[in-house]
């Protein structure tokens, strides 16, 4: 793995985020996108369209209270030539004060042509306690 190559697509994702974007975040996704994610102890398994979905609500909810993201890169793991692992922290940060929980996005993104990259994978872990 280049990660000079990596680095500048996964800093775009992160400001595709940051902007509540969905025209852009929707770019770094791949049609193929499987999850998994843990909500209240309970595991929920979706796709693409759902992600999508799920994005849109996300992005509305920070647009509407006028809120930001936080988003932090814990870790950056290549699995393979062809595959990165990005931990990525999020939280919403309301009237200044960043909420208590974060989730964890354990996001596997792939090579697919060239320098370009998309999201395959993601395994995300919901109201996480945020250290400070």
């Amino acid at each position: 793995m280049n990660e000079h190559i990596f680095k500048p697509f996964l800093d775009a994702f992160i400001v595709a985020w940051k902007n509540s974007s969905i025209t852009e975040l929707e770019t770094f996704i791949s049609s193929d996108f499987q999850a998994r994610e843990i909500r209240a102890g309970e595991v929920v398994d979706f796709g693409y369209e759902e992600s999508i979905e799920g994005w849109k609500q996300g992005f509305a909810f920070v647009k509407k209270q006028r809120a930001e993201w936080e988003i932090n890169e814990v870790s950056v793991i290549p699995l393979k030539d062809d595959e990165v692992m990005a931990i990525l922290s999020a939280t919403i940060v309301l009237n200044g004060k960043a909420m208590e929980t974060c989730h964890l996005f354990f996001d596997t993104f792939k090579q697919v042509e060239g320098d370009d990259w998309k999201l395959v994978r993601s395994y995300i872990e919901t109201g996480v306690v945020r250290r400070v």
